[in-house]
């Protein structure tokens, strides 16, 4: 059994994970700013789901504090790190852009400098499907160049991937960055737009569909994100001397460096998302359509091919079923 850290252990994929790793025999030592962004009951909600482990332990502060980073390493001998926290939003970067250096490009230095003193075994860390920006193939491939980011959150993401293969190249820190493609379920986030669907349906409110409905998203249920994540705890990226440095690839390295994709394959209309969330709250929404917004991207969709092949990886939640459950808890969280 391992010795992990979970940045961003109150959020709403570090904590699943975290549950996943306990039930393991890990020791997980949590670490979160459990900030405003949204809801912070949720937040607290979400931790004292994790405080009854014995094997868990929790420091509340951000990333972007050094000093507090550093004692996390001077007082547990950690062997992986998985760095799911950031300041998150893709709209919401445009609005305060400064949030996001702190915490997901000075949080991060500070992540892989105590991963290069204390001799990590594995850094595993968060990026997203934004960084494809402004590309149009799809599906979007971990082979394919990601130089185009049409909001800065997205410019963020990728500068953690260029900075995690700094410190593969100096300091032969195995690094893989996960490429997340919209996550949902129990316990999610408010911000997410089937949770904030959700709400505004129940209230009889109407709900806003951006560039007339026609997006589509790569939605990944948060079991089958969980079960890539720890598939992939012993897979760490070794150092390979037969990479072709004249035809290099995005995805990896002679470094021990790897990017995946990690979602459902299966991208959805959000028209038919919307349709499967009112059957199964009961109630049909009243929908606004406008134009797309500042930072949007018309649709996601996954090339999951590499992650399967060195994992086995294979989402199988269905949307229905994931939904479903999702509704499920949520009218029991909020006693409707």
């Amino acid at each position: 059994m391992s010795t992990i850290l979970v940045t961003g252990a109150a959020g709403f994929i570090g904590m699943h994970l975290s549950v996943r790793l306990l039930e393991e025999g890990h020791e997980v030592v949590g670490f979160d700013n459990v900030n405003d962004y949204y809801d912070v009951q949720l937040k607290r909600d979400r931790l004292n789901m994790l405080r009854p482990y014995e094997n868990f332990s929790f420091i509340e502060a951000g990333l972007e504090d050094q000093e507090a980073v550093e004692t996390v390493f001077k007082n547990n001998d950690i062997d992986i790190i998985i760095n799911l926290a950031a300041q998150a939003g893709v709209r919401y970067s445009i609005e305060n852009p400064r949030a996001y250096i702190d915490s997901n490009v000075v949080g991060f230095i500070n992540i892989l400098e105590a991963a290069r003193h204390n001799d990590v075994k594995h850094v595993i860390y968060a990026s997203s499907s934004s960084v494809y920006g402004a590309n149009v193939k799809m599906p979007f491939s971990t082979d394919d160049a990601v130089d185009h980011p049409v909001s800065l959150y997205a410019a963020t993401k990728k500068s953690n991937e260029l900075m995690a293969h700094t410190y593969s190249h100096l300091y032969n820190i195995p690094t893989t960055g996960l490429r997340f493609f919209t996550v949902y379920g129990p316990m999610g986030r408010p911000d997410m737009a089937y949770f904030s669907f959700t709400n505004k349906i129940l209230a009889g409110d109407t709900i806003k569909i951006f560039n007339n409905g026609d997006m589509m998203r790569d939605f990944t249920y948060i079991d089958d994100i969980v079960d890539g994540i720890i598939r992939l705890l012993d897979k760490s990226p070794v150092s390979n001397p037969a990479y072709d440095r004249e035809h290099p690839t995005p995805k990896e390295s002679y470094a021990p460096y790897k990017v995946y994709n990690i979602g459902n394959n299966t991208p959805i209309q959000l028209l038919d998302f919307v349709k499967t969330l009112e059957k199964h709250l009961g109630v049909e929404a009243d929908k606004e359509f406008l134009p797309m917004q500042p930072g949007d991207v018309k649709a996601t969709f996954a090339d999951i091919e590499d992650l399967n092949k060195v994992t086995g990886f294979n989402p199988s939640t269905s949307i229905d079923t994931g939904l479903g459950k999702f509704v499920k808890w949520y009218k029991e969280y909020y006693r409707i």
